[in-house]
């Protein structure tokens, strides 16, 4: 058995995980992440919609609109010097009715609230939000990784954690390669499984299930090019359905939301296409008649009556639980690892300054980031 001690260990080596990793390693902290998968972002991470919220509709007050918001300040400095893929895109919600438009004064205050530029367009009302973007991520997911490696942290891949003993002086994380990381702290960064890792401590304070989000990705005819997000005017039961440029030069339509049980299930359902092209149609009506050349789905960990878990466990206060981070994970991870190294220094951690990000040599891969989880969920299991 291979034995590797460190300060931290990561579980999870999603957007979340690795982001957390990237931060640690930039602050002088030793850590290891450990991912089930055979690489970084083969989950919800490698299966969303790319797009960089600025946190305008968020809810003051709460964790996730603080994280996102937080994230949104540190994130421009690490996306260059990684070299991530961006479109500076800004999004537009147009109102369709005097209802929208309320809607639309009220978007505008909360984003006021939220220190969010925002403004109204003159004739149609239309509300802008410049700060809106996309992001490749995968590619995001990646180079945090890459980085964070670069600095000296460790990342073993391919192996999931089947047992973490903590009646001892450190915790023990042990895997299915037969390997253990033995730290001083776990960060609990398990996306969809998390309530499981807690689990291997007695933790049963919450139950994550998966939010099923399907999308579909189209061509454009030629010279037609969307170069903004198109977000619906939200309701009070949905936020509806998005249609949004990708960094390859994609549209993409989507996504729904249901939930289900099964953990394991990427499936996009044959009712799902009925659910979203009328709705990105209304939205932009050149894709009315266009058939999606592929389409993905995601599964969002959400949480059971419960969201943005980031907390020390009530169970062991060296473990740390970053549980039922929905699908506003991407835009708030590099907020939610800078609160988890606040977390970690509280406890007696040795967390120096952030440091500049290490800058690496981007990798481009071998196909478009929509289609590697998905093509990955139509292998045969291993």
């Amino acid at each position: 058995m291979t034995t590797h001690t460190t300060t931290v260990a990561i579980v999870g080596g999603g957007v979340v995980g690795s982001a957390i990793l990237h931060t640690l390693a930039h602050r002088g902290v030793d850590a290891v992440l450990i991912e089930a998968e055979s690489d970084l972002a083969f989950q919800a991470s490698g299966t969303n919609s790319g797009i960089l919220h600025t946190g305008f509709d968020s809810t003051p007050g709460e964790l996730e609109t603080e994280l996102i918001l937080r994230s949104a300040r540190l994130r421009p400095a690490v996306l260059e010097a990684l070299g991530v893929p961006v479109l500076h895109s800004g999004a537009v919600l147009v109102p369709r009715s005097e209802q929208d438009r309320e809607v639309i004064r009220g978007l505008s205050e909360n984003a006021g609230r939220n220190g969010v530029e925002t403004s109204v367009r003159a004739g149609d009302g239309a509300l802008l939000v410049p700060g809106e973007s996309v992001t490749d991520p995968v590619a995001f997911t990646f180079a945090l990784g890459r980085s964070a490696e670069a600095a000296g942290a460790r990342i073993l891949r391919g192996e999931r954690v089947v047992a973490i003993d903590h009646e001892t002086d450190q915790l023990v994380v042990t895997t299915d390669a037969g390997h253990s990381v033995a730290a001083r702290f776990v960060a609990n960064a398990a996306g969809l499984h998390a309530d499981e890792v807690a689990r291997l401590i007695g933790d049963e304070s919450f139950e994550i299930y998966p939010r099923k989000g399907e999308f579909f990705v189209f061509e454009l005819p030629g010279g037609v090019v969307l170069d903004e997000i198109i977000l619906p005017v939200p309701t009070k039961r949905t936020k509806g359905v998005l249609v949004f440029p990708t960094v390859d030069g994609r549209v993409v339509a989507g996504p729904t939301a249901f939930d289900q049980a099964d953990k394991e299930d990427w499936s996009v359902r044959p009712n799902a296409q009925g659910e979203v092209l009328a709705k990105a149609a209304a939205q932009f009506p050149v894709l009315a008649g266009l058939q999606p050349v592929s389409t993905y789905a995601g599964l969002r960990p959400a949480g059971r009556g419960t969201n943005y878990i980031v907390s020390p466990s009530a169970v062991d206060a060296r473990f740390v639980n970053v549980a039922a981070i929905r699908s506003t994970g991407l835009s708030a991870s590099l907020g939610i690892a800078d609160r988890v190294a606040e977390l970690l220094a509280e406890a007696g951690a040795d967390v120096g300054e952030l440091r500049p990000a290490t800058p690496i040599v981007p990798v481009d891969g071998d196909r478009p980031w929509w289609r590697r989880t998905a093509d990955r969920r139509r292998e045969p299991a291993r």
